[in-house]
């Protein structure tokens, strides 16, 4: 397993203001950008800056600390893997209003996403994910103090076999825009073990 590199970052729908270096990444979100597919809003969004690394390891974990400052409806940072307009998860803290914002994850296979989140108090302004691969199968995981991870999300991606590219975004989906703050960015074996109780079905 290699050491983070930023210089292996390469951008989709680069920003207008952003800074990189191995130890620190910033974003500054634009106005009206954000990434979901279709499911209940019945709108198509796919304009948000993600910033990947591509890799075609198979076991692999990738950590981050996110540090921001929203205070406008539905703005977040986090993780990403894009893989095209159709097919991607993210996980992040979307800001909702004074009191509470959604710490969750979204998955979109096939051109349909979906939404798992739990509300969290609004005064969290940092949250570390991290991010595992086994084969075609993820984990994201969040954590308060970068020691003690707890599960968000386990899930299988249609396209997630072979080569895939992951990293960060941020977006501010209406009239609003904030610094969105990456750090502590780390490339390490993959932490999520193999699974230890169900044997797998027969071929």
């Amino acid at each position: 397993m290699v050491k983070f590199d930023a210089g292996q970052l390469q951008w989709t729908r680069e920003p207008a203001a952003y800074a990189i270096s191995d130890e620190r990444i910033e974003i500054i979100t634009a106005p009206y950008t954000d990434l979901w597919q279709r499911t209940y809003y019945h709108f198509r969004n796919d304009n948000a800056p993600v910033l990947q690394m591509e890799t075609e390891e198979p076991f692999f974990s990738f950590t981050v600390k996110t540090t921001f400052h929203s205070t406008h409806r539905f703005d977040q940072c986090g993780i990403v893997m894009y893989l095209d307009s159709e097919n991607w998860l993210k996980a992040s803290i979307e800001y909702e209003n004074e009191r509470f914002q959604h710490l969750g994850s979204v998955v979109t296979n096939h051109g349909y996403s979906d939404w798992a989140t739990t509300e969290i108090d609004a005064g969290v302004h940092a949250m570390w994910y991290r991010f595992s691969r086994r084969q075609d199968d993820y984990c994201i995981e969040c954590s308060e103090d970068g020691i003690t991870f707890r599960q968000m999300r386990v899930c299988h991606m249609w396209k997630g076999q072979g080569a895939i590219r992951f990293g960060l975004y941020a977006c501010s989906p209406e009239d609003s825009s904030f610094k969105a703050v990456f750090t502590d960015m780390q490339l390490t074996p993959c932490q999520w073990p193999a699974h230890d109780g169900q044997q797998p079905d027969g071929e």
